[in-house]
């Protein structure tokens, strides 16, 4: 039988019981932050899970704490489908001694390395206790009502542990479980890995707790985080069937901590190579961002474009897009793609022709809106010498493509507008022949403010830019809230309004729609996302992902 479909069922409810836990957080945080509190730092199931384990993931705290989603009946839902079919009840057999602790770890990617009968992941779930006993009574019961609706046990000691398992009836996936000392309950989809991770606690220079990579990973943890998750990212490409062209990061460690306006995700992820950071940190946010108008849906900031395509946070762009893709993907391409359209219209290359002497201050923005798939851009740059080349390379890329520099005058203020002259056909009477009327098409404009120069798609955005000076993105309430939870210096921020940009960036990234059918009550109320890197360190790349609530 072919076990790589068995335990998917018990795995991913538990998956999901994860993600329901991390989303409703801000509820309870909202109404009693002192009791949301992690138990522990670290897993202490790392112990069962090999250190070669593509994944780990970890809930550090109990989710009985989250009781404030039961008025979304998510949890309620779950435990309904994790134990519907086996007749447990989870108050009354699993509340009373389940502890601060609910880890799933990918164990193996092969539980018998046989390549002729498909793979077959090993999967392992590990509960803490708080009372051993009542968790084998839990673990007794649960096998003699599978032994009652048809299933063969199997019982064993292996050494020292009494393991329970039954073969796989055509309604249920094949399962084995056990108490492990008096700290954890454990459920896999064979007993080989159960083994397995027995024979880790007993040979610990096999299991992840042994590993250099999880040990310095986990020395990047934040203290309060209350998940974490821990990926062995070749083995997670060897899973995926992926052979990466370029891979510079071995291993990321993900931790989810609280924040009085929401929810911090931090991630570090880690190199036996040097690594260089794109840029000089910045001490505060770019002053470019003052040109942004407030109704912004996505804005990238931060200085130095020169060397983006060399540096590490596009390899590692590279790395993850192929990992999840199974392609590498340009690192601008899905974050703008407005400007990769103008990129082809123009016939030009954005890191050669615009980013190589951009080498301050920046700041890229979209501005959705209802009635049109394609958003408006904005361009900030701070000037130099190189921005003056820059631009007069960009005149004469739109003179050669047959547009017109022409200068314009917007509430008193010298622009510089790119355009196109088109005949169009006007309605008139047969016998009075054809008429045309010559049009104005406004390709893009550019001007000069203060120390920055701004270019933008159309006429409508830069007169919002000119006219509604004092309300710019920097000044919003919410921005400063979201910049407030990222750590200075860094390298600058992203920073996506969810409410203005989902339909855009559900089309730019499509497997956002399955995270928003798990995680419904979160995406829900999600308000706003900033994304930053910062950190010092020479082997490792850390960043953060601030998810901003509405009920925050």
């Amino acid at each position: 039988m072919n076990r790589q479909r068995s335990f998917i069922g018990f795995i991913v409810a538990g998956a999901i019981a994860l993600l329901i836990a991390i989303a409703g957080f801000y509820w309870f945080f909202a109404k009693n932050p002192a009791n949301l509190i992690a138990s522990t730092s670290e897993p202490g199931a790392a112990i069962f899970v090999s250190k070669l384990s593509p994944a780990m993931v970890s809930l550090l705290t109990n989710p009985n704490r989250l009781q404030a989603l039961e008025r979304e009946e998510e949890l309620s839902k779950l435990k309904t489908s994790l134990f519907a079919k086996s007749g447990i009840d989870y108050k009354q057999d699993v509340q009373p001694w389940l502890g601060n602790e609910i880890t799933l770890a990918i164990t193996t990617l092969d539980i018998d390395r046989d390549p002729e009968n498909g793979q077959q992941p090993g999967y392992l779930l590990a509960l803490a206790t708080k009372q051993p006993e009542k968790s084998r009574e839990f673990v007794e019961l649960l096998f003699s009502k599978r032994a009652l609706s048809g299933a063969t046990l199997a019982v064993e000691q292996y050494k020292g542990v009494k393991l329970i398992s039954d073969n796989s009836q055509p309604e249920q996936d094949l399962l084995a479980g056990a108490v492990v000392g008096e700290g954890f309950v454990l459920f896999a989809n064979d007993p080989k890995v159960l083994k397995d991770a027995i024979n880790n606690v007993q040979a610990p220079d096999l299991n992840l707790t042994s590993s250099p990579e999880y040990q310095k990973a986990t020395k990047e943890l934040p203290k309060g985080g209350l998940a974490i998750a821990f990926l062995n990212l070749p083995v997670v490409a060897k899973w995926q069937g992926l052979e990466l062209s370029e891979q510079l990061y071995n291993s990321e460690i993900i931790s989810l901590a609280l924040n009085p306006k929401g929810l911090l995700a931090e991630t570090t992820f880690l190199t036996s190579s040097e690594i260089l950071t794109p840029s000089a940190p910045l001490s505060k946010p770019v002053g470019a961002l003052q040109y942004v108008p407030a109704s912004a849906g996505l804005a990238i900031s931060g200085s130095n474009l020169s060397n983006l395509g060399e540096s590490d946070l596009a390899k590692l762009w590279k790395q993850a897009t192929a990992t999840i893709y199974g392609s590498g993907e340009d690192v601008v391409s899905r974050l703008a793609k407005p400007l990769v359209d103008v990129q082809k219209r123009w016939g030009i290359n954005l890191p050669e022709d615009i980013f190589s002497w951009v080498q301050g201050e920046y700041a890229i923005a979209l501005l959705p809106e209802k009635e049109q798939t394609s958003p408006h851009w904005i361009f900030v740059v701070e000037k130099s010498e190189s921005v003056e080349q820059g631009i007069a390379r960009l005149d004469a890329i739109a003179s050669s493509n047959g547009l017109s520099i022409n200068p314009l005058t917007i509430d008193k203020q010298k622009v510089s507008a790119w355009t196109e002259l088109t005949t169009a056909a006007k309605k008139s009477d047969a016998k009075e022949g054809a008429s045309f009327s010559i049009e104005t098409k406004v390709r893009g404009l550019h001007t000069t403010l203060g120390n920055y120069e701004i270019f933008t798609s159309d006429l409508e955005t830069i007169n919002e830019i000119l006219t509604t000076k004092d309300n710019s993105l920097i000044d919003n309430p919410n921005f400063q809230d979201s910049i407030a939870a990222i750590p200075l210096p860094n390298q600058g921020y992203i920073y996506l309004d969810w409410t203005k940009s989902q339909n855009l960036l559900e089309r730019q990234v499509p497997i956002l729609k399955l995270a928003e059918v798990l995680g419904k009550p979160f995406f829900d109320n999600l308000r706003s996302l900033t994304v930053s890197s910062y950190g010092t360190d020479t082997r490792s790349l850390k960043g953060g992902v601030f998810f901003q609530l509405k009920n925050s």
